[in-house]
């Protein structure tokens, strides 16, 4: 009897004890659904980087691969909305400090140096570095690259575990992609990259090999803004979803089997027939780049002309504000001046700047300080006679800009004007670098969807000058028309 009672009270602890961890759990996950439900949160990613993550072209604009589904069924488990941004590999991190995003997902390994910027989750895929390098170099380790130049991606963990090969001349680029033709153009004798893109790479072209190597830090993990409270819940659910087997049934689904090939891939000098079904989604970037050049060169006008009328103005203090506008934004880069209004904005006033606004108030700043300067050249190139003559005549000063002075200076000035519209159209590109889908961003995805490159920037190169002869034209017939209006 008593043996009875005490496996009764054994059992009963048990039970409630099984209760209570499962009741937590239940708890736990509801507490996490009630937080999270209905809340959006914002994923980014370098949308370049197959089979993590990329775009398939020829289908939409759709951002797809290994993360993506991972990040889903995250989403999907914690009941929040997932929305995706994309923007360069070295800008995910700003973009985290930024809080212009609540998690990055772009096949990151959490290095120490990172984990002083960001918080990371567990990791939840490993893989090895490899060397790429033209087929028959024989690259084996890394004391074979001694004295050679190797190329990484740019803040990568291949550009810090390539750092401590001995002997070799690092050379960073943004993507892969380019990182490749450099090697196929010999300028750099091999690439460090992760051995799951390396094998897209060389099945794309022949050409290549590669060798996988044991160096330093390896893993992919979710990277967060310092603090989140995301982590945890991160993690409880990776934990599931290894537990469960979700994590490889993803890893079969996109690393598994043999990579995408394409018969026409190397078939002569080019391959556009590779790139025929991805050249709509190429042209839509058109729109984009002439939307940023459009508003950019309508607000840059009128902003210069402002600026222009303080330097020629005996207000002192507006003369001197005009000169060092002009000095500053003339005497940074461009790049510069898109990151800081970009990733500063968010950080100063607490205002996520959509990346639209945030180049087109860039290039208005910048394009206004060089148009200041050529407006400038054309008012003081009109006759003073004709200013003496006005004011003489009682002419306020405001109708005598306007009316006499002003149009006499722009159909001087109309050639350099069209000249600054056609460097804007081409500085556009740079909005790519904060993730806008423009012209040239679009076919840079292409070439890291397709492993080739040089196809899909001819492309883009074409459909630019196509532009740029356009606004020319353009520009020649208002000139012809204004100059038989005098």
């Amino acid at each position: 009897m008593k043996k009875f009672r005490l496996l009764f009270s054994i059992s009963l602890a048990a039970i409630v004890a099984f209760i209570i961890v499962v009741s937590d759990g239940i708890n736990n996950k509801i507490a996490a659904q009630s937080q999270y439900a209905g809340r959006t949160l914002v994923m980014v990613t370098s949308a370049d980087y197959p089979p993590y993550e990329f775009r398939d072209t020829a289908a939409g604009n759709e951002i797809i691969g290994f993360d993506i589904d991972i990040a889903n069924y995250i989403a999907r488990e914690l009941g929040f909305e997932l929305k995706i941004q994309d923007t360069d590999f070295s800008g995910i991190i700003p973009a985290l400090q930024s809080q212009r995003a609540d998690f990055a997902m772009a096949g990151m390994t959490p290095t120490a140096e990172r984990r002083q910027n960001v918080d990371f989750s567990d990791i939840y895929y490993e893989a090895k570095n490899t060397i790429v390098a033209l087929k028959g170099s024989n690259f084996q380790q890394p004391e074979d690259l001694a004295g050679k130049r190797v190329g990484v991606q740019l803040g990568s963990i291949q550009e810090t575990a390539a750092r401590e090969f001995k002997d070799v001349t690092i050379v960073p680029l943004n993507r892969t992609g380019e990182i490749i033709q450099e090697v196929k153009a010999r300028r750099v004798d091999a690439a460090i990259i992760e051995d799951t893109i390396a094998t897209g790479f060389v099945a794309n072209n022949p050409d290549l090999e590669f060798n996988t190597i044991d160096a330093g830090e390896g893993g992919s993990a979710i990277a967060f803004p310092k603090g989140s409270p995301l982590v945890a819940e991160f993690n409880r659910v990776l934990r599931q979803m290894q537990s469960s087997g979700e994590i490889d049934r993803l890893v079969n689904k996109w690393f598994g089997g043999e990579p995408a090939t394409t018969a026409t891939a190397n078939d002569g000098a080019f391959s556009f027939a590779q790139i025929a079904p991805s050249i709509p989604f190429i042209l839509r970037g058109i729109l984009v780049t002439l939307q940023f050049t459009a508003l950019s060169a309508v607000f840059g006008f009128i902003w210069g002309t402002i600026l222009s009328l303080f330097k020629i103005s005996t207000f002192k203090p507006l003369v001197w504000f005009a000169t060092a506008y002009t000095s500053i934004f003339r005497g940074t880069p461009l790049l510069l001046q898109i990151a800081l209004v970009y990733y500063a904005t968010p950080q100063i006033t607490g205002y996520n700047i959509p990346a639209l606004l945030a180049g087109v108030i860039t290039f208005t700043l910048n394009s206004g300080a060089y148009i200041s300067e050529t407006i400038r050249g054309g008012i003081l190139a009109v006759d003073k006679g004709q200013r003496e003559a006005a004011l003489s005549l009682g002419v306020p000063y405001r109708p005598m800009m306007l009316d006499i002075i002003l149009p006499q200076a722009i159909k001087n000035i109309l050639p350099a004007l069209v000249n600054e519209s056609i460097a804007l159209l081409k500085d556009s590109a740079l909005v790519s670098t904060i993730g806008v889908a423009d012209l040239l961003r679009r076919a840079q995805i292409v070439g890291a969807e397709r492993y080739i490159y040089f196809e899909p920037l001819i492309v883009a190169g074409v459909i630019y000058y196509l532009m740029v002869m356009s606004l020319t034209w353009g520009g020649y017939a208002l000139e012809r028309r204004l100059q038989r209006s005098s």
